[in-house]
């Protein structure tokens, strides 16, 4: 468990940008397609093509809350590490977890060799895709977000950021996934 309390860094022009609260919205529609996008893969070293996996397999966008490469959100640490040990999991049952963090790629590297991710971790840094996505801002960061997409592309889950319901559980991520047949 991360019990620094180094904040140097937090301050950035994207803490700023970031700081008034807009609230999480759902007005991307169940069943319907979702922005595309292309973001660099830093666990990977490679550029990722949201529209890549479509007519693949089923996506699930875990947009997360890293505040520097230091300070990540509490409710999101414990979802970022339970993802990364259940990836395996995921990918056995044919679905990629493509986590969205709005660290930089210095930053998001970091990320990445201290806590070993294994699956890929999208830096978006401009927040971009956080807002194509709607997932509110508040307090220096975008909004966690988990969305569950067919192998079409299309919209089957999405679970938005409250404080008395943070982060969908891999548990319930799964459980979506096993109902997808019949959702879209």
């Amino acid at each position: 468990m991360l019990t620094s309390t180094d904040f140097s860094g937090l301050l950035n022009e994207r803490f700023f940008r970031n700081f008034l609260p807009i609230p999480a919205t759902s007005q991307l529609e169940l069943g319907g397609k979702t922005p595309d996008f292309q973001l660099p893969d830093i666990t990977h070293g490679t550029l990722v093509k949201l529209s890549d996996y479509q007519g693949k397999q089923p996506v699930i966008l875990a947009f997360t809350r890293i505040f520097t490469e230091k300070q990540y959100c509490p409710f999101c640490y414990p979802q970022i590490i339970a993802l990364n040990e259940n990836y395996e999991q995921f990918q056995n049952s044919g679905i990629e977890v493509l986590m969205i963090t709005s660290t930089d790629e210095r930053q998001s590297q970091i990320v990445v060799r201290d806590l070993g991710l294994k699956m890929p971790l999208l830096s978006d840094p401009s927040c971009q895709v956080f807002r194509a996505y709607h997932t509110g801002q508040a307090l220096g960061a975008p909004l966690p977000a988990q969305f569950l997409l067919d192998k079409e592309g299309k919209l089957c889950y999405r679970h938005l950021f409250s404080f008395l319901d943070h982060n969908a559980s891999v548990e319930t991520l799964i459980q979506q996934f096993k109902l997808l047949p019949s959702r879209c």
